[in-house]
């Protein structure tokens, strides 16, 4: 029997700010359940919120943390590190661009910050497990991205050595999650070097296949790519453990498509929108979902380069639940069953 869809949720991050209603976790938690939402999914570079390294270590302070949450009637749908998990693997061209991903101290020290990344990505292993969390959701890093686009001609095994280290530098964190029984969900993402489903493949090749290492779906960065969302879902049903709903449009023109032409976000052909303001068919996602027996919840990702987050939120709780299908405990042409046996079914088809 599929399962209905947990939600309405929301990414806090985009949200997270100095003033309330969104300072701090009981706050934000507050207003998110005003909307509608049914769960939120937590930011843990956000301090307000979390203190990641205490989740991990004290039991009783992830309770308190998941105690905040449950008063407002929602529930913690995946811890996330995308700006951690970025960290795992840089290339030395975005060392000055993603230091300010990291603490202070190991600032201008890639090495230390590396470790630094790996360690986090420990505790939150640690973390999701003491909140009782099944999914996480983060970003794999990149090595290879810079030469994306082989110009010049990108020299014979540059690719295998960049995924090579890739999986050697996972591959205790997925064992780390392994052991806490949560599921690693990167999110395939343009600056990661799993940015569609060929390199998330080389990847999973290099990690021997790992029960841990699976997937976040977002839509929007295919859209972006012009990758099959849809047929996206039916290729890796079995590795999707998490879900963004975020919307976006394509509009190439004689100037410029895929890459931009280095364009403001407004600007660009390829776009995020808010939730209904875009080109992702979401009621073809959900009935894929639903019949792929997807067990996660959906979680709106507000980004969009026209609309007022705040509306996009209000709108987006309200579209989500519109989208969501409440599947069927029964065939719709039970009616008609004629309710017979092995003997029967012989004698239709002449057996007897």
């Amino acid at each position: 029997m599929a399962t209905t869809i947990k939600g309405p949720a929301i990414f806090l991050a985009q949200f997270a700010g100095d003033a309330a209603p969104f300072d701090t976790l009981d706050n934000i938690c507050k207003w998110a359940a005003g909307l509608g939402y049914k769960g939120v999914q937590i930011p843990t570079w956000v301090s307000s919120f979390i203190d990641l390294e205490k989740a991990a270590t004290s039991k009783a302070y992830a309770d308190e943390i998941k105690g905040v949450v449950n008063s407002h009637g929602l529930e913690i749908t995946e811890l996330s590190t995308h700006l951690q998990g970025q960290l795992v693997a840089v290339h030395p061209a975005y060392d000055a661009a993603f230091d300010g991903f990291a603490p202070a101290s190991v600032r201008g020290n890639p090495k230390a910050r590396q470790e630094w990344a790996v360690q986090t990505m420990m505790h939150a292993a640690k973390a999701s497990q003491n909140l009782g969390l099944r999914a996480h959701a983060t970003f794999s890093g990149a090595l290879a991205w810079p030469y994306l686009y082989p110009w010049p001609q990108r020299p014979a095994g540059l690719v295998e050595e960049a995924f090579d280290e890739l999986a050697r530098r996972w591959t205790p964190i997925l064992n780390a999650f392994d052991d806490a029984g949560v599921d690693v969900c990167y999110e395939i993402h343009p600056g990661e070097d799993l940015h569609d489903g060929i390199s998330y493949e080389m990847f999973l090749d290099r990690v021997k296949n790992h029960p841990r290492a699976n997937l976040l779906y977002d839509p929007s960065h295919f859209v972006l790519q012009q990758l099959d969302y849809l047929d996206y879902i039916d290729i890796y049903k079995d590795r999707i453990k998490a879900f963004h709903v975020k919307d976006a449009e394509f509009n190439p023109t004689g100037r410029q498509g895929v890459y931009g032409g280095f364009q403001s976000w407004v600007d660009r052909a390829g776009r995020f929108r808010s939730i209904g303001d875009g080109q992702v068919d979401f009621p073809a996602i959900f009935a894929k979902m639903a019949a792929n027996d997807f067990q996660g919840w959906a979680v709106l990702e507000w980004e969009c380069a026209l609309k007022h987050p705040e509306d996009g939120a209000r709108e987006g709780a309200e579209l989500i639940q519109s989208y969501i299908i409440r599947v069927t405990e029964k065939a719709f042409d039970d009616f008609a069953s004629g309710g017979t046996d092995k003997a029967a079914n012989r004698k239709m088809l002449g057996l007897s």
